[in-house]
């Protein structure tokens, strides 16, 4: 059975990557699908593990040859996206593929691939509870928070282009959910 895409996209703090880490943990056969970015690593960031890092150079080749399912530039210089070499080696491999991608990212996938995806929205609560949770974390400055807040403003009016949407109230609840309709999903022939 060729494998199948499952795409998550959500406003930053909406706890999209801890959902994924924790079906990334559960029996469904699902591999990440690693960004490539033209930014700088950070930390202890390696290159083929959190992304693959591209000068602004080599990701503008990539573009002009079509490599890229979707790509964004976020600031000037600043790519983000995804390669389809990435999904066919996942496929190739017999996993299915999870992305943690933009919204305008996981529309352009969902496009491409059609009834082979699934498209799942996680919202938070509400626009106070998300500035909170970002607040809380304590790594970004009111400036950056306010931004981060207006961009999930923007984001939230794609959440019925999404094929499922996952109020994240309860971590746990949340969780569930969003194990149920990937199952359900990849179970499906």
């Amino acid at each position: 059975m060729a494998g199948k895409i499952v795409i998550f996209s959500a406003p930053s703090g909406s706890g999209k990557s801890t959902i994924i880490n924790f079906l990334l943990k559960k029996n469904l056969n699902l591999q990440f699908s690693i960004s490539a970015t033209s930014r700088a690593p950070r930390g202890t960031e390696k290159n083929g593990i959190e992304y693959y890092f591209l000068s602004p150079e080599e990701f503008r080749a990539h573009i002009a040859a079509g490599d890229f399912l979707e790509y964004e530039e976020v600031y000037a210089d600043k790519y983000y996206g995804t390669l389809k070499s990435e999904v066919e080696r996942i496929l190739d491999s017999g996993h299915n593929v999870i992305f943690d991608v933009d919204v305008k990212g996981g529309c352009n996938i969902k496009k491409y691939f059609a009834h082979r995806a699934l498209s799942l929205f996680i919202q938070p609560p509400s626009i106070e509870i998300l500035r909170q949770r970002l607040e809380g974390r304590g790594t970004d400055t009111p400036e950056v928070i306010e931004n981060r807040i207006a961009r999930a403003q923007y984001e939230l009016s794609f959440a019925d282009k999404f094929d499922v949407v996952i109020v994240n109230d309860q971590l746990e609840e949340a969780e569930n959910k969003a194990f149920s309709a990937v199952k359900q999903f990849i179970e499906q022939s």
